[in-house]
């Protein structure tokens, strides 16, 4: 695989009861987040460490800074946030990375 110069990955834990008809509304509602232009490498993972209080996991690349600036510009990422992450979501963790070299 080739390294692309910027992956953005979030944690987070849902108000939601585990296995719930909103969990899973919520998350098929994210999943639409990898159809905005330049992201690559979607994923959106279940949490299986009990060393972590967070359910789920999403990551994405971008290929450029201009790429991720611009998802998160992008209206359908502020709609997301707007509409369901800030009502849904009681607690996340985000990174961004870039590689050392």
């Amino acid at each position: 695989m080739t390294q692309l110069p910027i992956e953005h990955t979030v944690t987070f834990q849902l108000s939601h009861p585990a296995g719930s008809a909103a969990e899973s509304e919520f998350l098929a509602a994210a999943a639409e987040l990898a159809s905005i232009p330049n992201v690559h490498n979607f994923q959106i993972r279940r949490q299986t460490s009990p060393k972590n209080p967070h359910r789920f996991g999403i990551s994405m690349w971008f290929e450029t800074a201009e790429h991720f600036a611009a998802y998160c510009d992008h209206p359908a990422h502020v709609e997301f946030v707007q509409e369901r992450w800030l009502k849904e979501v009681t607690d996340f963790q985000e990174s961004d990375f870039e590689p050392l070299a």
